[in-house]
């Protein structure tokens, strides 16, 4: 299905969707975060990369899975929390986060199907934003197999022309959200299509970084274990784990006992995000730690995204977005550590 939406009608399909917890990017003092949308007159789609990806709202960072105390009779009794009753639409999704949903789902479909995760997924719906001009002046999704207007996880992706939204459906979910308000959207004319396709063109030769012949790194990395290299890309790192924790496609977690201060036998299990860049994080109950320093650490960071991902799916886990290049402070960058295992022995 595709449409024409002129951008003065948006907030009236938003009005149309009231069925559905919405969320959109918000700009807060100087930077984007998606928050629940209150207003469907205050939707901004002018929004460089948010802080998170959307992977919060489908992957919270800390979920509970069932309460537990202990009963009359010493029975241990169990609860989970209420379901989420209403589906969910993500305006506004730039497509590097929704290929990075399509990961997570690979992930949490694998040999075990995590249910708490696809319950969730299930009643989302993503509406993508093409990035006519680059969010981040380090994205670099092309080299890592996506673009700009790749509508890989969406359920609809607008491009913005001069006046207007072209819009396209890609499955039920998303044709279900145009037929609410079908009304206000009108048919795309050829120059319609034309000025889309222009605009997904131009976007491609605005990217300013690419990494060439990628291809040649996961089979590289497969020896270069113990290689110096690593010591040497990790000495400024800070262990912060800001580029995994703002990361799309990074799905570590952690699963505690939360207990009731006032009862010893009540609590909550709960699982919160993890970081394979804290000390902590491969910790055995021995004492010893394969993982003891930040070379290694770092080294697993770029094995599992380019080696062990490309394995296991047949697809680099990183989708170009930047933000770990953008928000490290201490300035270290992926695509600069990338070229150097591209050209490392040389």
């Amino acid at each position: 299905m595709e449409k024409i939406l002129t951008k003065k009608a948006l907030p009236q399909w938003l009005i149309k969707l009231n069925a559905y917890q919405i969320y959109a990017p918000v700009k807060k003092e100087n930077h984007w975060s998606y928050e629940a949308l209150d207003k469907p007159e205050s939707i901004r789609l002018d929004h460089l990369n948010t802080i998170q990806s959307p992977k919060m709202i489908i992957f919270p960072q800390r979920e509970v899975f069932f309460e537990f105390h202990n009963a009359e009779g010493n029975t241990l009794v169990m609860k989970e929390p209420a379901s989420e009753s209403s589906a969910t639409v993500i305006f506004g999704v730039r497509p590097c986060d929704a290929a990075g949903v399509t990961h997570q789902d690979k992930v949490f479909d694998g040999h075990f199907k995590d249910l708490y995760y696809w319950k969730r997924r299930n009643q989302t719906i993503l509406v993508g934003l093409a990035c006519n001009t680059p969010p981040s002046p380090h994205c670099f999704c092309l080299s890592v197999g996506g673009s700009p207007h790749s509508t890989a996880g969406f359920d609809i992706l607008m491009t913005e022309l001069e006046d207007s939204y072209y819009v396209e459906s890609f499955s039920k979910k998303g044709d279900t959200l145009i037929s609410l308000a079908g009304d206000i959207f009108s048919t795309p004319k050829e120059n319609d299509k034309k000025d889309k396709e222009k605009a997904h063109s131009d976007s491609e030769k605005k990217l300013k970084r690419h990494i060439k012949d990628l291809e040649t790194v996961p089979p590289k990395l497969k020896d270069m274990f113990d290689s110096p290299l690593w010591e040497e890309e990790s000495l400024s790192c800070i262990q912060c784990g800001i580029c995994t924790y703002l990361c799309p496609t990074c799905h570590c977690f952690d699963i505690n006992d939360e207990k009731d201060s006032s009862s010893p036998l009540s609590g909550k299990r709960v699982r919160t995000w993890d970081n394979c860049q804290f000390p902590d994080f491969t910790m055995h109950s021995s004492g010893h730690n394969p993982r003891p320093d930040r070379a290694s650490r770092l080294r697993q960071r770029i094995m599992h995204k380019f080696n062990y991902f490309v394995t296991n799916y047949k697809a680099y886990q990183c989708t170009g977005c930047g933000r770990c290049i953008d928000k490290c402070p201490v300035g270290i960058d992926i695509i600069e550590v990338l070229e150097k295992v591209r050209d490392y022995g040389k």
